[in-house]
């Protein structure tokens, strides 16, 4: 039976998705630093220890898995050491990357993935996932569109404990290399270019389809230029339910983000961020919604949402149906984003359903 590896095999995600790998038949390999931890939800199945990026890059190359699942952030740290070794292990490759930075970086890699005859899909988790597919699911058999705009609103139980280094770190590395502004300012897509823009700007309540109303803002994600790539739209906007979206936050954020561009205070901030212990907490709303909002030129507008449940529970199962799928040989040789390499039909797949 192929090998397919959980970096991050004992964490929440990791855990989510090796329950939906068993549903498809596959057995996962768990990955980790801690032996006993990962013995602990492996029921049963081989497990590999590796206390660094470094030795889990080394014993890809050595082990050669069918398919590896990175977990473990800031993807823009882990995503190319363990992308570079599954293509001279012969591996398939994905990871949950919603970030800007590390989808981007990934995207681009697109050629040399491509020539390696290897696939590689990043942003396999919720927010990317279910707004690409809204807007795929839009712009099907049409001319690309004059604007996009996509609105992620999940709904998650958060479990109790320490909010941990990955998360920390991935929450205030900011996007560094990315064009079209600052390390801390949001961005946009404006006449075909990344512009900058506030985070927390572009504010819109959004009333969902039971009925409920939230509030969402800008943010510099993944989802802005997988919205991008799907319609080839000159102008995305993509936006968040979870983005600050107060005045006074946004005042306070440049202040913020000025002594974030320090490196020690950086470090020092993470290291502080990591240690906080966060209360659990039930889910805010019985569905997450992935949403988009299409228009064209001759002024022809287009509205959609997805409707799922919990959003980490989703996000174990998209990573496991795109596995199957590359098992199956149903891939293609390249770097993807998970609905432009499937289609709308993955989302629907994965328990989803569309509101046209």
């Amino acid at each position: 039976m192929a090998d397919v590896w959980i970096l991050g095999g004992t964490g929440r995600s990791g855990r989510a998705i090796a329950a939906q790998l068993r549903k498809r038949g596959i057995r996962p390999v768990p990955v980790g630093r801690d032996a006993a931890r990962l013995a602990a939800v492996a029921e049963g199945d081989r497990t590999v220890v590796a206390r660094s990026a470094e030795a889990m890059a080394a014993e890809i190359r050595r082990q050669r898995p069918a398919a590896v699942v990175n977990t473990i952030g800031p993807f823009t740290r882990t995503a190319p050491p363990t992308i570079r070794a599954c293509l001279d292990a012969g591996s398939d490759y994905l990871d949950l990357a919603n970030d800007l930075a590390a989808v981007a970086t990934t995207l681009a890699l697109g050629d040399a993935v491509a020539g390696s005859g290897r696939t590689v899909v990043t942003g396999a988790g919720f927010g990317v996932t279910a707004t690409e597919s809204v807007v795929v699911k839009l712009c099907d058999g049409r001319t690309a569109p004059e604007q996009v705009r996509v609105d992620m609103v999940p709904s998650l139980d958060t479990q109790a404990g320490r909010l941990g280094e990955a998360l920390a770190a991935t929450i205030l590395e900011g996007i560094p290399g990315v064009e079209g502004g600052g390390r801390y300012q949001g961005r946009r897509y404006r006449n075909g270019r990344l512009a900058p823009a506030p985070i927390g700007g572009d504010v819109m309540r959004l009333t969902l389809p039971d009925g409920e109303v939230v509030t969402a803002a800008g943010m510099p994600l993944g989802e802005l230029l997988s919205a991008q790539r799907a319609s080839g739209a000159p102008n995305v906007i993509a936006a968040s339910s979870e983005a600050p979206s107060s005045p006074v936050v946004r005042v306070i954020f440049p202040i913020a983000a000025a002594l974030l561009a320090i490196g020690p205070v950086r470090d020092f901030a993470i290291r502080r961020l990591a240690a906080v212990q966060v209360a659990a907490k039930p889910k805010p709303r019985e569905h997450s919604w992935g949403h988009a909002v299409v228009r064209w030129a001759d002024g022809t507008t287009r509205e959609g949402w997805l409707r799922l449940g919990e959003a980490q529970e989703w996000t174990g199962a998209v990573p496991a149906e795109i596995v199957r799928r590359l098992l199956a040989g149903e891939g293609k040789a390249g770097a993807f984003t998970p609905a432009a390499l499937f289609g709308p039909s993955l989302a629907e797949s994965c328990g989803a359903e569309y509101v046209v």
